[in-house]
């Protein structure tokens, strides 16, 4: 089984494997690698002859066997011969793959892209796929994985756009990243559109994306997210504060259950921040907490205005405001009743 980057490194460099089952929950890299495979290992007159897209919900009896037919072919240009089933997921009879992997044609590379989900692993065939091709499982980014994999997109594009750029670096203030990171979830795609939005919709001669882009060409408003809440908290502004939870009340794309989650992460960590022993390097204190260190001087500010005994009441309030908008001792408060409550409980 490998990783994305790993096949990728060996695509690039012309080894290719006689089967490739490209599974799991997250379609994003799935699709990313059955391109790259599409349209680089034949040159575009042998895609015309020695290529062959079949999807699996166009297969007769949802049997792959009509896929692993043309695989056992030889390539009429004389060289590779590519055979690739897209929505694989909707294939039920897999008994011609077991019987190909037993003697796969030298000469055919075969690509099966199975989204959301994998095959059943038990199958006797499913064993063999690690002997005999490449085996990569897309997994669904967790939630705090999600600002590091933006940076880690820019990072790629800084690295793949250096010379056409002069050298310049396209930087995104660390905000936008969590900005973007709390708005969008984990689908790699909205996140990829997103990022693509704002590195292509800045104007000329930009090279930094701030607050200000991102609600200009994606539409996340810059005064009213959770980071916004986060700043009006840790500085005592409670007319922001219930300013901003009334506009989340209202609107569909600020479920209150969400922006408690990040709330409540935020005010865990803080706990974290009063109890490390060292707090004068920014850098040890961010490795610590598992936060760039460009936040640390909000916990250090947050730690001021929250002593770790206020702290400790404060996560007791996300913890009891979650149950009551699950609907365990709350029979009438709104989300707006329960943002209200909560900010008073916090600041006072």
């Amino acid at each position: 089984m490998v990783k994305f980057d790993e096949l990728m490194r060996q695509a690039r460099q012309g080894e290719y494997a006689p089967v490739y089952m490209l599974c799991g929950e997250e379609p994003y890299y799935i699709d990313q690698v059955c391109d790259y495979l599409e349209t680089h290992i034949l040159d575009e007159m042998a895609r015309e002859f020695d290529q062959t897209v079949v999807y699996g919900k166009d297969l007769a009896s949802a049997d792959i066997a009509p896929a692993i037919g043309a695989a056992r072919g030889f390539a009429m240009m004389g060289g590779n011969k590519v055979v690739i089933v897209k929505e694989a997921q909707h294939i039920k009879k897999w008994e011609a793959l077991a019987q190909y992997l037993e003697n796969p044609q030298p000469t055919t590379v075969l690509v099966i892209c199975y989204k959301y989900g994998t095959p059943d692993k038990r199958a006797g065939w499913w064993k063999k796929l690690d002997k005999v091709g490449v085996v990569m499982v897309s997994d669904k980014l967790r939630d705090y994985e999600v600002e590091r994999w933006i940076n880690d997109y820019i990072r790629k594009y800084n690295l793949a756009n250096g010379e056409r750029t002069n050298g310049e670096r396209l930087e995104f203030d660390p905000k936008v990243t969590r900005i973007l990171a709390d708005s969008l979830g984990t689908d790699l795609q909205a996140i990829v559109g997103a990022l693509q939005k704002l590195i292509d919709g800045r104007p000329e001669g930009v090279h930094k994306i701030d607050a200000a882009l991102v609600e200009r060409n994606v539409g996340i408003s810059k005064d009213y997210n959770v980071f916004e809440l986060q700043e009006a908290l840790i500085s005592g502004d409670v007319v922001k504060a219930n300013r901003i939870t009334q506009y989340f009340a209202s609107s569909k794309d600020h479920p209150m259950v969400k922006e408690l989650g990040v709330l409540f992460t935020f005010f865990q960590t803080l706990m974290m921040y009063h109890y490390l022993p060292d707090k004068s390097n920014n850098t040890a204190v961010g490795a610590a907490l598992g936060v760039n260190p460009y936040f640390v001087k909000n916990y250090a500010a947050a730690a001021r205005r929250y002593p770790a005994g206020k702290t400790f009441k404060i996560i007791g309030f996300f913890r009891e405001t979650d149950a009551r908008l699950k609907g365990i001792n709350n029979p009438s408060a709104t989300d707006a009743d329960l943002w209200k409550e909560l900010i008073y409980k916090i600041m006072h």
